[in-house]
């Protein structure tokens, strides 16, 4: 109360609303002038404009007589511009700039907030504004000048040559016919910069009339900005209650009514929705959460509800996919709709969908590559069809998110073979539209069958001995005392008739232990090629052997590299010790092959089962191991290829890159038989399985 004793009214000004100029009244903003030039002493030369974009060119005389104006200036542009020539088309038919361009721009998008405001007899006449534009110089001028400039220069070019440089040569015309436009490349078309710019420019000028401030038609158009009648019936605008007025100052945001959902499934609660007809309720609720089991709906859909009515209503919206309901594709992409990332229509986003559904119904993992490279779609559609029903795992693919309901395919068998032979008729149409193969359409093993594979890879193999090893570590430990207690008794016996006892010796300077550290690191856990190392003792790991030993040492050795050659017929020296090492693994604690078995030994043992050293010419310059540059074959495996692969190997040990032609036509010379490519295929899938 006191501030307002302290602020008086001093005067109440009646407020009228024109509405003669409602959708007419711009405001122009020039640029800022000497504050002795006003805007009366400009002579506007002529005006136009574009309605629909609001944009607007001016053309204003400059005063050439002005002491700041520079002649010299002047006449150096109107050179530049258009030439010494003058004609119709000359922009400065005075040799002189004298005039300049404006083109507007607009200042605010929205202007409803701003009026203009006269002030006349102690009443405040208001007048909306249709727009507010901002005059900028314009230099298109500019643009004349090097245009122009180009001409000349063509035409300097065009005169000096003779009429016989004039005639033109015969050349070749490519016809080009351009395919249809899709409607998606019609859209990106649409919304380019380049289409924007034309449709700007197809739009016509309005050539407009200026009249000074002076002017009688000015005075004229002035007293629009007054309302023409002072009743009420014509300013009922601003007669308004206390309530409607703070609502015109404060009127609801555009922006929060249109973020508001237009569907009724993000607005209603649970009390709201259970008001709706059962299949409008289920509907709403696949569309939100996509995937549901049966239970979790009839939890949703409140007690009392008639579970017969529910499957009968959900299969109208939802298929079965490993016992879960997952939404229909033609309720999330209704008909006349497109994709949001790529324009596809929605008939092509219910197609990909189905068949990324129809992927989770012959097993769990979906993986994503395989679905774009069938359905042809882009990433971000794929990604939303697999995020609807699946979760990504790192190095796996997708899975699907619910586990499999079990007890809703017990009871109720009817329901899934109905479902399943909804699928067949997807599967059907799927298969038509995509073109699927025999790798689509047949399921992967499921789990339980994969628990037990057939083949077990070579590091499965290392961890499983590796396991073997830490449980065993004990007994393993007594039976290597026991051992070396036999060997030590063994050598002791021996001492006497030492003459009559052949043993192999292989030094330890001169050769080292074979290098098994590649591929069985910590295999044995502290064991050197199987041995424990025990305290205080100086026994090499590859030294003296003894005799009893060295002959089942040799006979296993020898099976080894008998059985390994005969299954691969070619191998490196690496390859062959990385076997060796697998094969290691799979024997049981204090076995022969434990007492150590050196490169060497094992070189020797291969080339002793009747195999041969193939030396292959690699480049110098390769970066492979000494021990891959080491290739051993298989000479005589008793079968039909045995001549077929001595050739080969002959030719690869003068190359080791070698034309298919090439062998071909070497086989046959050698052989005395045509070969065709695919039995020349056969023969090296067959020799060289292990190496190409």
């Amino acid at each position: 109360m006191a501030n307002e004793e302290d602020d008086p009214i001093i005067q109440e000004i009646d407020v009228f609303l024109a509405r003669s100029l409602l959708e007419k009244l711009y405001l122009f903003q020039y640029p800022i002038r000497p504050a002795s030039m006003t805007y009366d002493d400009v002579t506007h030369l002529s005006a136009k404009i574009k309605p629909k974009q609001q944009k607007v060119e001016l053309e204003m005389a400059i005063d050439t007589l002005n002491p700041n104006y520079c002649r010299s200036k002047g006449e150096q542009i109107a050179l530049n511009v258009d030439g010494t020539c003058t004609d119709e088309t000359s922009t400065y038919s005075s040799k002189l700039m004298d005039k300049q361009t404006f083109c507007s721009s607009q200042a605010a998008s929205n202007v409803s907030r701003y009026a203009a405001a006269v002030y006349k007899k102690g009443e405040l006449h208001l007048t909306p504004l249709h727009g507010i534009l901002q005059l900028r110089p314009s230099f298109t001028y500019l643009d004349k000048a090097d245009a122009k400039h180009r001409e000349r220069e063509a035409a300097n070019e065009g005169g000096d040559s003779s009429q016989d440089e004039a005639e033109d040569d015969v050349k070749q015309i490519t016809v080009r016919f351009s395919r249809p436009e899709t409607e998606q490349a019609r859209q990106r078309r649409v919304q380019s910069y380049e289409f924007l710019q034309k449709r700007q420019a197809e739009e016509h000028w309005v050539h407009l009339h200026y009249y000074g401030l002076k002017d009688s038609r000015s005075e004229h158009e002035r007293q629009y900005l007054f309302s023409q009648g002072h009743g009420l019936a014509e300013n009922t605008e601003l007669i308004k209650s206390p309530s409607e007025y703070l609502m015109m100052l404060m009127p609801p945001s555009v922006e929060e009514e249109n973020d508001k959902p237009m569907a009724p499934s993000n607005v209603l609660s649970m009390a709201q929705l259970r008001t709706l007809p059962l299949a409008d309720q289920i509907k709403i609720l696949m569309k939100n959460v996509k995937v549901m089991p049966f239970a979790n709906l009839m939890s949703l859909l409140g007690s009392g509800t008639d579970p017969t009515a529910v499957l009968r209503c959900v299969q109208q919206v939802a298929l079965l996919v490993q016992g879960n309901w997952v939404v229909k594709s033609d309720v999330l992409y209704p008909k006349d709709t497109s994709s949001p990332h790529s324009g596809v229509p929605a008939e092509v986003l219910c197609r990909g969908r189905d068949f990324v559904m129809w992927k989770f119904t012959q097993d769990r993992w979906v993986v994503r590559k395989e679905v774009a490279a069938v359905t042809k779609l882009c990433p971000e559609d794929v990604k939303d069809f697999l995020e609807h029903m699946s979760v990504a795992r790192i190095n796996k693919g997708w899975e699907f998110m619910l586990p499999y309901d079990e007890d809703f395919v017990k009871k109720h068998p009817d329901i899934v073979q109905r479902q399943q032979m909804l699928w067949m008729g997807i599967q059907a149409k799927l298969e038509k539209v995509y073109n699927l193969l025999k790798e689509h359409l047949t399921p992967k093993k499921q789990e339980a069958q994969s628990a037990h594979p057939l083949l077990v890879s070579g590091e499965q193999r290392v961890n499983m001995a590796k396991a073997k090893v830490k449980q065993n570590y004990g007994q393993l430990e007594k039976e290597f005392q026991k051992q070396k207690a036999e060997m030590k008794s063994n050598d002791a016996s021996a001492k006497p008739d030492v003459a009559n006892i052949r043993i192999k010796e292989e030094p330890v300077s001169l050769e080292e232990p074979m290098d098994t550290s590649a591929h069985s690191e910590g295999l044995n856990n502290g064991l050197v090629n199987g041995l424990h190392p025990a305290q205080g003792s100086t026994d090499p790991p590859n030294g003296h052997v003894p005799a009893g030993c060295i002959d089942r040492v040799a006979q296993e050795l020898k099976a080894f590299v008998s059985a390994t050659f005969k299954k691969q017929f070619v191998l490196t020296l690496s390859e062959l010790k990385r076997l060796f090492n697998l094969h290691l693994a799979s024997l049981p604690p204090g076995h022969t092959l434990f007492s150590g078995i050196s490169d060497k030994m094992l070189q020797d043992m291969v080339l002793d089962t009747g195999c041969k050293q193939i030396l292959v010419p690699f480049p110098p310059q390769t970066a492979a191991s000494p021990d891959e540059l080491k290739v051993y074959a298989l000479w005589e495996a008793g079968d039909t290829y045995d001549q077929h692969r001595q050739v080969l190997l002959e030719i690869f040990s003068k190359n080791y890159r070698v034309r298919r032609n090439v062998i071909q036509n070497q086989l046959s010379q050698e052989c005395g038989e045509d070969l065709n490519k695919q039995e020349v295929d056969r023969v090296l899938k067959v020799s060289f399985c292990s190496l190409w």
